[in-house]
């Protein structure tokens, strides 16, 4: 078994929701909404690779990523699996949600991994190559500027980046991946691998399995464009019991802009027999 990734648990509940955050997040930036699901679910929250406490890579891909959820879940979530995550261990299903790449790796984890998953929620993300990576390859560009020996706090971060990135709850968002270290500061997430992999990032890989035929509920913010008409006939075809959730006033980040309205979703999608 490879080295687990990190991850911090929310309540007890016998039944456990697994929670995937997106490109330059953390487990964390879920908690509000996993304190939402109980008492009746608890929940994980993981940070994938290359970002929050989990271990750097030297590559970027899917399928690694949905392998290495899928190892953290049968080591971490009880019943998931055998002690040692080979076959045949008693298997209780997980639900998962995914947003944006999170997303993307949690489509790939109930299709390569069925067994693990009993309900998939895919925030804001389609099965399909993004149309393009400029506004990823602006925001890394500009984290590259600073000098972190030269910095003295997490405000005069925030003050250099004002001018590339004018979006105060953007800038906070980024700037969750600077860590002090001693004297010094670094980076959580590794934002030179992120920056070559963003093509990879961008697309989504195919698989071998052709459909995952548990309930699936695929949200999207009604001002962001992540969500295409194009797309459901593919997302249809892999997951054939989906239905779509359209989250009035949200871009793409739908749990943090409508949490209340997201809680309620997941509440009533993850509480149907």
């Amino acid at each position: 078994m490879g080295e687990l990734l990190h991850t911090a648990r929310v309540g007890d509940a016998d039944e456990t929701v697994v929670f995937l955050h997106g490109l330059f997040g953390q487990g964390k930036n879920f908690q509000t909404i996993a304190r939402g699901l109980e008492p009746e679910h608890g929940s994980l929250l993981v940070d994938l690779p290359n970002h929050g406490e989990s271990a750097w890579t030297d590559r970027v891909d899917y399928a690694q990523m949905a392998d290495a959820v899928a190892e953290t879940i049968r080591a971490q979530v009880r019943g998931a699996g055998a002690d040692d995550g080979s076959p045949g261990g008693s298997i209780t299903p997980v639900h998962v949600v995914g947003h944006s790449m999170g997303g993307k790796v949690a489509m790939l984890l109930a299709l390569r991994h069925p067994e693990l998953v009993a309900r998939l929620v895919v925030v804001d993300i389609s099965p399909a190559g993004a149309n393009g990576t400029g506004e990823f390859e602006h925001l890394l560009g500009a984290l590259a500027t600073l000098d972190l020996e030269a910095l003295t706090s997490r405000a005069d971060a925030d003050a250099a980046l004002t001018e590339l990135i004018p979006n105060r709850t953007v800038r906070g968002f980024l700037l969750q991946n600077l860590r002090r270290e001693g004297d010094g500061w670094r980076w959580r997430a590794n934002l030179d691998l992120l920056r070559a992999s963003l093509d990879v990032i961008a697309g989504f890989p195919g698989t071998r399995r052709a459909s995952f035929d548990g309930p699936v509920l695929w949200v999207a913010g009604d001002r962001s464009d992540y969500v295409r008409p194009e797309h459901a006939p593919t997302m249809r075809a892999l997951f054939p019991r989906v239905r779509q959730l359209t989250v009035k006033g949200s871009g793409h980040w739908v749990h943090s802009e409508q949490p209340d309205v997201f809680i309620q979703a997941l509440r009533v999608f993850l509480g149907q027999g």
